[in-house]
């Protein structure tokens, strides 16, 4: 009971500091960990958000990148309150086409992607779903990253992560497979974190 306790315990911080500092979810610790590691967000930076509701990530990323950087967002379903600074279009990853994530933009300096699957409690199904979910992701990543961005994902715990990882440092420097402090001990969420893209012909 005591290890519940203090997993409910930890959830209820970060979800008052969430609430204190003015973002819409928890998850922007997780966001705010990975880039205190990897340093991944910079002033001036062009930044696109796969699944971006409710919007937490666009509110952080937009914090770093400033007045002078750029920030997409997309999701299937409209946020409940506006990012301002933000460019949103809601719409599917798997339909939207590349032109209009860019808008006026020739590429993004860093990929953002939080999306989950709809669950279905069949942890195969789940693994399954969100490995498609981050591969779909990474495509975009692989046709709209300036050369040295990087890409952030989420991925369910399951044997295709590896796979995947090698993929991804076929193009990266570097990729790293990380569990914020944020994440709920129970889940089986990892985050992808890949830096130094190389496009095709490099």
């Amino acid at each position: 009971m005591g290890s519940l306790r203090d997993k409910r315990r930890r959830h209820d911080v970060y979800f008052r500091k969430a609430r204190e500092a003015g973002f819409a979810a928890r998850s922007v610790f997780k966001l705010e960990d990975i880039d205190r590691r990897f340093r991944l967000l910079r002033p001036g930076e062009r930044v696109l958000d796969l699944g971006c509701r409710p919007g937490s990530w666009l509110a952080y990323a937009l914090g770093v990148i400033g007045q002078h950087g750029h920030a997409v967002g997309l999701d299937r379903t409209p946020l409940d309150r506006p990012v301002p600074g933000a460019r949103v279009i809601v719409g599917d990853v798997y339909t939207v086409t590349d032109a209009e994530l860019l808008g006026d933009q020739r590429a993004f300096d860093v990929v953002l992607s939080d999306m989950a699957p709809d669950t279905t409690g069949i942890r195969a199904t789940d693994q399954a779903r969100s490995i498609d979910l981050v591969t779909e992701a990474w495509k975009r990543a692989e046709r709209l990253l300036a050369p040295g961005g990087a890409f952030v994902a989420k991925v369910f715990q399951g044997p295709d992560v590896a796979s995947l990882r090698k993929q991804l440092g076929t193009r990266f420097s570097e990729v790293h497979l990380v569990k914020p402090e944020a994440s709920r001990a129970a889940s089986t969420e990892l985050y992808l974190v890949a830096r130094g893209f190389a496009p095709t012909g490099t």
